[in-house]
């Protein structure tokens, strides 16, 4: 789902606990609506250890078992290469289709090597009903300009409190959706069901880097409107206020994000979805 290292290498932030180079397993992991599970590990990284591109393939987690639960069927999670995240392995699932309203826990075995000790992590998230995008615009600051952002419009349900987030997917640039900028919203901000929000481009870091806040003209664009569970939008909204403060992403500058991970650090979060293509133009 991510495109970038944050989340994946996100460590807890005491500086004694990580100065004494304690290793805590982080966890992203996502199941949408209509999909299987996901879930990528790595373990975290002390304060004192330079992580760089000839190293960080030392902090994934392959050798985990990993199981996503739906109440009924238990799906264990195969390994595979996903090259287009980082770490570039991933543990994916082939029993569980995730559906709006399901509810999934999610177990992970590892047996740490550096303590000789098991380990045993757990969360449980679910999927929210979904809320059709109606519209998407692009839309120029000025006619001259070549480059723009996106006004989404939809409707939100009245009397229900929701979390959504909007990703995007710049075809032929992008290969997974990349949270937006600005896109993490709460119902309790909205004064009228009928919501048009306009985001910026989201930040991408692998595997390749772009911190252009805009869209260009003739991009096509998939837009994502997901439908998440408040814990996970207390987590996407302490990752983006990383990024707008100009912090580090990668280690938050003076606090651990949100997590719901029994055990770990890291997300869990079952998404719902509904998915809008446009031109630029």
């Amino acid at each position: 789902m991510l495109v970038s290292v944050v989340l994946l290498f996100s460590c807890e932030r005491e500086s004694d606990f990580m100065a004494l180079g304690e290793m805590r397993i982080v966890v992203e992991g996502w199941i949408d609506e209509g999909d299987v599970a996901r879930v990528i590990l790595s373990r975290s990284v002390p304060i004192s250890e330079l992580v760089d591109s000839s190293n960080f393939l030392e902090y994934a987690i392959r050798s985990a078992m990993v199981v996503v639960s739906d109440g009924t069927i238990n799906d264990t999670l195969d390994l595979r290469r996903a090259s287009y995240h980082l770490p570039p392995f991933m543990y994916v699932g082939n029993r569980i289709i995730g559906r709006a309203g399901g509810t999934y826990t999610l177990t992970i075995y590892y047996f740490c090597l550096t303590s000789f000790r098991p380990i045993t992590l757990t969360a449980e998230t679910t999927i929210p009903e979904s809320v059709p995008i109606q519209n998407v615009r692009y839309v120029r600051q000025n006619p001259t300009d070549t480059t723009g952002s996106l006004v989404v419009e939809f409707t939100h349900p009245e009397g229900q409190q929701k979390y959504y987030q909007i990703a995007t997917m710049v075809r032929h640039f992008d290969e997974v959706f990349v949270p937006s900028m600005y896109g993490n919203l709460s119902s309790r901000s909205f004064t009228s069901p009928d919501v048009e929000v306009t985001v910026m481009r989201g930040v991408s870091i692998f595997p390749r880097a772009s911190f252009a806040l805009y869209f260009n003209d003739g991009d096509e664009i998939l837009v994502r409107l997901r439908t998440m569970p408040r814990k996970s939008f207390d987590f996407w909204n302490a990752w983006q206020n990383e990024i707008i403060n100009a912090r580090n992403a990668i280690f938050p500058a003076n606090r651990s994000l949100p997590s719901n991970i029994n055990g770990g650090v890291g997300i869990w979060s079952g998404y719902g979805q509904s998915t809008l293509r446009i031109i630029a133009e």
